[in-house]
């Protein structure tokens, strides 16, 4: 029997199957990689100026939603921490997300909208301010035009985040706010943003995909309000990601809703394959091949059911190729710092200082003398229980595992 039965929570496996696929999709595994965006992340909106940015971003399906969902439950329970009981009239946070532009142009009037609908307003439809004597008679009347309508929800916006006093806005998929916009265009979806933060004197926080970073140095001011938080994958050639991936599908296995326990780390390196890393895409893979599993009344996890539903060679390869323009762009080149220092007025690093700065520090070691570090002992730890991965609350659902 899996681990269900072990931990004694054989009920989960009586229960119907879309009871059993719901509790897998409700279960999250708080990995070092999105406990750390968390911890960055809640710092950052508690001790950022209130009119700040932060941009976080990632590749897609790393696990940004789960991420803004565990950031609402931490603001939620410190409202509560701060004032002893439940604030009917303060929201701690509203989030929101960014839909793709049908057309050409992003519709502002709906993004207000439905950032209205997240804050619980009333009347979201009818957001309309009177221009004349005739109060009833303008209330019916359209608007001319989406840009006086526009205004109307971004004003409401306005009155509906100061009067309920979140301590941060989240906007995910946010780079669908600049998806059909370039030049000065682009730098007019920013302006709307940072004026919601200005005139709020609130975060804002924009997750999304590595296409926000068109936006990350857009001008001087932005580069000065904005906090940037990179939100990456695991590595397969980094030993420590390899190591925790392993863990990651382990903590998985456990919490299967099947008769027996799958080995997925047997198969570690195809999963990975499949899922390049991310916690995410790997989450949403395991689910689809779980409700074949209970269709087909199986009583584990195959690799059958796994091949079924992965993403094809070709898809991978081009989530791959996005992933690793985006993290190029975290990495600060020496020849940036160089010409930094130059147009700074300063001295050109030399090689020793530039491998500093790059965390490459050198030393002069005696003959025979061997570098202070930990030797490697390869994938084999990872068979042990999961360890250090999980964090009690992690989950959306607030399940965890130990």
């Amino acid at each position: 029997m899996g681990a269900l039965t072990t931990r004694g929570a054989t009920s989960i496996l009586s229960e119907s199957p879309a009871a059993r696929i719901s509790y897998f999709k409700d279960f999250a595994v708080a990995h070092p990689l999105l406990v750390e965006a968390k911890d960055r992340l809640r710092e950052a909106i508690a001790e950022a100026a209130p009119n700040s940015l932060i941009i976080v971003s990632g590749p897609t399906g790393v696990g940004k939603t789960t991420l803004l969902l565990k950031i609402k439950q931490l603001l939620s329970a410190k409202v509560v921490q701060e004032s002893g009981r439940e604030q009917p009239t303060r929201l701690p946070v509203a989030i929101v997300e960014a839909i793709p532009p049908e057309s050409r142009m992003f519709s502002w009037r709906a993004q207000f909208m439905r950032l209205l609908e997240a804050m619980n307003d009333p009347l979201v439809t009818s957001k309309r301010r009177p221009n004349s004597a005739d109060r009833s008679a303008q209330m019916l009347r359209a608007f001319p035009n989406d840009r006086g309508a526009t205004a109307d929800y971004h004003y409401a916006v306005e009155q509906a985040i100061r009067y309920r006093r979140p301590y941060a806005v989240l906007i995910d998929e946010a780079q669908h706010l600049f998806a059909t916009a370039s030049g000065r265009q682009l730098e007019d979806q920013l302006n709307v943003v940072k004026s919601l933060a200005n005139r709020c004197n609130t975060v804002h926080v924009l997750c999304g995909t590595y296409d926000l970073l068109r936006i990350r140095n857009l001008s001087g001011q932005l580069s000065r309000r904005s906090i940037d938080i990179h939100f990456p994958r695991y590595e397969a050639t980094k030993s420590n990601d390899a190591r925790t991936f392993l863990r990651v599908l382990h903590a998985f296995a456990e919490h299967v809703p099947l008769e027996e326990m799958p080995d997925l780390k047997r198969h570690w390196e195809y999963l990975y394959e499949r899922s390049i890393g991310c916690v995410g895409i790997l989450k949403d893979w395991l689910l689809r091949s779980l409700a074949t599993a209970i269709g087909e009344s199986a009583p584990i996890l195959s690799l059958k059911h796994l091949e079924k539903h992965a993403l094809s060679a070709s898809q991978c390869q081009r989530l791959i190729e996005e992933a690793s323009l985006g993290e190029v762009q975290f990495r600060d080149s020496d020849e940036v710092r160089q010409s930094l220092r130059v147009r700074l007025g300063l001295p050109e690093c030399s090689t020793d200082e530039v491998s500093a700065h790059n965390g490459h520090q050198t030393r002069q070691q005696r003959p025979g003398q061997r570098c202070p570090k930990r030797d490697e002992t390869g994938l084999g730890g990872c068979h042990e229980r999961v360890q250090n991965v999980a964090l009690r609350g992690m989950e959306p659902s607030g399940a965890a595992f130990s």
